[in-house]
């Protein structure tokens, strides 16, 4: 399928990043996000990127064949825990239990002789061939895992040995989805194919557009989801699919919507505003701030979105949902601003000189962590309003405005009656609050404050020198 293998191919060449391009990057791609720029593609990138660098040792590159086994499913496939159910996707994490699971229990003989005439044909330079290969042995264990659900479901001892044999949680669903896309992949690689690459402006018109090639008889009803998830990853914002679901009903009434077979989109755009949550959540507890303004931009853009697109005023299951949701960012968002002054003033706090330890400075790393906190507090002033933390948002600002202002004049001054035990400490002090007043400030008081560092440290030498 072409679109898998471009994802692949930029899966891979981001891996190949050296981790400093990649931070790069990533800010730049936060940075056009936050500012409303068009960004195709964008959101796909930072979450490969906040994947990558969540994952410290370099990923282990599946064989040949698994890769074009699988590559069919690369469309539909989701960054998350194996429990969050996705309508019409795949949590990336089950392909390798189920790769072994073929390998080992369902025709382990045909993985490792395909397995040897792939790699063959990849070292001969057949890449087409290589592909023939995979494609008759995806067909060969479409048959293989129909034969093994069927028995299974008809037997409840063999049901179980099948899911233990699997080990997911969910493994005969998973085994389904896999089968049902490789059996379809034909169908639904021409289906993609027929939709624009990206959906920019997702109005009326395209709406329509995109309804009447999902409801066309090609691949019959079984492939609806598949459809909407492919439909899904061409938005500019994932969200916008509940316009199918709105449109298809002609009414923004839940009652309504939920009538239509187009309600399961609103289902997949919650279960993927929970991932994001989730996301955003391991980021912060890393405290490293990988993109996560962005992040929580796509967060609030879906969350308003559904609001906005769907009538939620009544107490229906929907409605309870997006709250209980909304809650859960809230309560994230309060416990990194309410801890946001602490830990600045925990690093530039002017301190006597018998607090210092001789020579040393502050820990790099954690002015880094503090920096991605001010980026990230600064980005909620945008989104507050809907997690309904304006207030705390509003006063925590205003204490690291009033802290800096106060604290930076204070620091040049130590900075400049420092000896040669404390002045390393003092000047990463102030340095750490110039870094954290840019955020704060804007760069132009932070070069004036550059001014002020560089003379303080040139005073300090001098007395040093004296000494």
């Amino acid at each position: 399928m072409a679109d898998g293998l471009l994802v692949e191919r930029l899966r891979q060449y981001l891996k190949d990043l050296q981790p400093n391009a990649r931070a790069l990057l990533m800010a730049e791609l936060e940075r056009g996000l936050l500012r409303g720029e068009d960004m195709p593609g964008a959101e796909l990138v930072l979450q490969e990127l906040r994947r990558q660098a969540r994952n410290n040792s370099p990923a282990k590159r599946p064989g040949n064949l698994a890769r074009l086994f699988f590559q069919p499913l690369e469309p539909f496939l989701v960054d998350d825990i194996v429990t969050r159910h996705h309508p019409g996707r795949i949590a990336r994490v089950t392909l390798e239990p189920i790769w072994e699971w073929m390998s080992r229990d369902l025709m382990p003989g045909e993985v490792k002789a395909v397995t040897g005439q792939v790699a063959a044909a990849f070292d001969r330079g057949e890449v087409t061939r290589a592909e023939e290969l995979a494609n008759g042995f995806q067909d060969r264990a479409v048959t293989r895992m129909d034969e093994a659900l069927s028995a299974a479901a008809n037997d409840e001892k063999v049901r179980r040995r099948l899911c233990s044999q699997i080990g997911t949680p969910r493994a005969l669903d998973d085994v389904t989805a896999v089968m049902t896309v490789l059996k379809t992949r034909d169908s639904l690689s021409a289906f993609g194919s027929r939709l624009p690459a990206h959906i920019k402006v997702f109005d009326d018109t395209m709406t329509s557009d995109v309804r009447s090639l999902i409801d066309s008889r090609r691949g019959g009803g079984s492939l609806f989801v598949y459809k909407l998830a492919i439909a899904m990853s061409r938005l500019a914002s994932t969200w916008q699919l509940i316009r199918l679901a709105t449109r298809a009903a002609g009414s923004d009434s839940t009652m309504r919507i939920a009538e239509t077979k187009y309600a399961v989109a609103v289902d997949m755009v919650f279960a993927e505003i929970e991932r994001m949550i989730a996301e955003l959540k391991a980021e912060l507890r890393t405290g490293r701030g990988l993109a996560t303004g962005a992040l929580l931009k796509s967060i609030h853009d879906a969350v308003r979105g559904m609001r906005t697109e769907i009538d939620l005023i009544d107490d229906s299951p929907w409605s309870r949902r997006l709250a209980a949701l909304r809650m859960q960012v809230s309560d994230l968002l309060k416990g990194e601003i309410e801890g946001l002054n602490g830990r600045v003033q925990r690093l530039i706090r002017p301190r006597p000189t018998m607090e210092i330890a001789p020579q040393s400075t502050l820990d790099q790393r954690d002015v880094q962590d503090t920096e991605a906190l001010i980026e990230f507090v600064s980005a909620c002033r945008a989104y507050a309003t809907e997690f309904d933390v304006s207030d705390l948002t509003a006063s925590a600002w205003a204490e690291l405005q009033q802290y800096l202002d106060t604290t930076t004049a204070e620091l040049a001054e130590n900075l400049r009656n420092a000896g040669p035990a404390d002045g390393s400490f003092r000047e990463s002090q102030l340095d750490a609050a110039v870094r954290f007043c840019a955020k704060v400030f804007g760069d132009e008081y932070a070069q004036a404050l550059v001014k002020a560092r560089d003379h303080a440290a040139a005073s300090e030498r001098k007395a040093a020198a004296k000494a």
